[in-house]
C-alpha cells in the first residue's frame, strides 16, 4: 500500500535540495505527497539553491551542485506545488485570551482542531524542508503547531530540516507549554554554519498579503538555531550539531531531524526505513 506524507512548505522560499532530495527518494518508492502553506499560495524556491555553484560562506564550499539546480528549477517551475493545501483555511487558530466569549470559542477551537486531527489520520508522515523563509512562516505558525502536535498524538513521524526544526521547539501544547523535545535528541543549523549576512526570502507579502514581487536581505538569521534547541531538550536529551562532519541526522522517533542541506536525501531514506522497517532511531 502506498504511502502518503503531508509537506509543509514556505510561501517566503524554501531551499530546493531539502525538498527535491526526500522528495525524489520518495516518489521513487511511489509515496504520495500533498503540499501544505500557510496561505495557500504556491511557495517559491530560494534562488541560491537553483544556483549552480552557489557558494555558502560559513562553509566556505559550494552547496549547490548541477543535480540538485536543476532538479529545484524543475520543481519551481512546473504546477507540482501550484495548488498546496490552505492551512489557514484548514486549521482553527486559538482566540485572544481577551476576546469576547473566550470560553466559547476555546471550546470551539478545540473542537474543530479534533476534526482536523482527523483529518490527518490519512498521512503517514509530516515533513517540513527548510530554508530561510519557513522562519517567517511556519517556524511560529499555531496552526502549523497544532499539526505537528496532531501527528505527535497520533504518533506518526515527523521529519524536518534546517531551520525548520524550530518549529519542534516551538509547538507546544497551551496548557502545559513543555516542549515536545523534552529529553529527545534533535540536530539543527549549528552556530557555526549561521550567516553573519544575506539571510534572504524569494518572495514578501504586504500587510494585505499581497506578493511585492521582490526579495529582501535581513541580514543574520532572526534567531540561533542552536541555542534554541540547547534549551528545548533539557538537561536529559541532546543537541547534535556534528560541526566539522558532512552530515548530522537524527532519528530519535517520532522526530527525524537533519541539520541542513546535504542531510536532505538522507532524511527520505530514512523516512522509508522508519515506515516500512520500523526503525526508531538513528545518529546517537
Amino acid at each position: 500500500m502506498s504511502k502518503k506524507i503531508l509537506v509543509g512548505l514556505s510561501e517566503w522560499g524554501y531551499w530546493g535540495e531539502e525538498l527535491v532530495g526526500p522528495y525524489d527518494v520518495l516518489a521513487a518508492r511511489g509515496y504520495q505527497m500533498d503540499f501544505m502553506t500557510a496561505k495557500g499560495r504556491k511557495p517559491p524556491a530560494l534562488p541560491p539553491s537553483m544556483e549552480v555553484g552557489y557558494l555558502d560562506p560559513p562553509l566556505d564550499k559550494v552547496v549547490t551542485d548541477e543535480h540538485y539546480a536543476t532538479r529545484t528549477r524543475e520543481i519551481h517551475q512546473s504546477d507540482l506545488l501550484n495548488n498546496p493545501i490552505n492551512l489557514s483555511a484548514w486549521f482553527p487558530q486559538m482566540p485572544y485570551f481577551n476576546s469576547p466569549n473566550f470560553g466559547h470559542a476555546l471550546e470551539a477551537y478545540y473542537n474543530k482542531r479534533a476534526e482536523c486531527w482527523k483529518d490527518l489520520e490519512k498521512y503517514d508522515a509530516l515533513l517540513l524542508p527548510g530554508g530561510s523563509g519557513p522562519m517567517v512562516d511556519m517556524v511560529n505558525n499555531e496552526r502549523l503547531h497544532d499539526v505537528i502536535l496532531g501527528f505527535l498524538s497520533l504518533g506518526k513521524l515527523i521529519a524536518v530540516e534546517c531551520y525548520c526544526v524550530t518549529c519542534l521547539a516551538f509547538a507546544r501544547d497551551w496548557t502545559d507549554r513543555k516542549s515536545i523535545i523534552w529529553g529527545k535528541h534533535v540536530t539543527g543549523h549549528a552556530r557555526e554554519y549561521d550567516y553573519k549576512d544575506s539571510t534572504g526570502f524569494a518572495q514578501m507579502y504586504d500587510f494585505n498579503g499581497k506578493p511585492m514581487n521582490k526579495s529582501a536581505n535581513f541580514g543574520p538569521p532572526f534567531y540561533p538555531l542552536e541555542y534554541i534547541l540547547r534549551d528545548a531538550v533539557g538537561p536529559d536529551g541532546q543537541y547534535h550539531g556534528g560541526v566539522g562532519h558532512t552530515l548530522s541526522t537524527i532519528l530519535d522517533y517520532p522526530f527525524l531531524t537533519g541539520r541542513s542541506t546535504q542531510d536532505s536525501r538522507l532524511v527520505g531514506e530514512l523516512m522509508i526505513e522508519v515506515l516500512e522497517n520500523g526503525l526508531r532511531r538513528y545518529g546517537w
